[in-house]
């Protein structure tokens, strides 16, 4: 795996190894999140390096990225994918429900989400991880599918694994 590099010219080459178990492949992944984000202290640039790994690293994503917690509402933070909704209020949506509860929302079917928030149509499952740090939500992981029931209990597992590490660097 490749270490930080801080001179402009520096390449990263995070590349998960083909069919591994999931557990394996999130572990990989925390590992370059933390290689990629120790010691960097601007939030947006840790977000996006993120959200980056997530699109390498998960496949038969449509969106992955965050929303950053901003006086009781979510607001769009870097991403993959197509142009998505810029404000959700706590409570609406999946990742407003995320970020009310402070709780993992994972959604096999988000046509039978109540309230569900179709940024893009194509998305048919939802996995959304609150980062906590003391306690609050200071954003949320969003990664969207458009196949259904694409994310399980080691998808949640994983992500909130990265939640926990991202809870300080973002």
């Amino acid at each position: 795996m490749a270490v930080r590099a801080t001179a402009p010219a520096a390449m990263f080459d995070f590349s998960p190894a083909p069919g591994q178990p999931k557990p394996e492949l999130y572990a990989e992944l925390l590992a370059a999140a933390d290689a990629i984000t120790a010691g960097e202290g601007d939030a947006v640039a840790n977000m996006a390096n993120v959200a980056a790994l997530l699109g390498e690293f998960l496949p038969r994503l449509n969106w992955a990225g965050f929303y950053r917690a901003i006086e009781g509402e979510l607001v769009l933070g870097p991403f993959i994918g197509r142009p998505a909704c810029i404000r959700i209020p706590f409570g609406s949506g999946v990742c407003g429900a995320a970020a009310a509860k402070g709780e993992t929302q994972l959604v096999p079917d988000v046509h039978a989400f109540p309230g569900h928030i179709a940024c893009d149509a194509a998305s048919r499952s939802e996995l959304v991880v609150p980062v906590l740090r003391g306690g609050a939500v200071v954003a949320v992981i969003d990664c969207d599918s458009p196949d259904p029931a694409r994310f399980d209990a080691e998808d949640a597992a994983g992500l909130e694994a990265l939640a926990t590490l991202l809870a300080e660097r973002i």
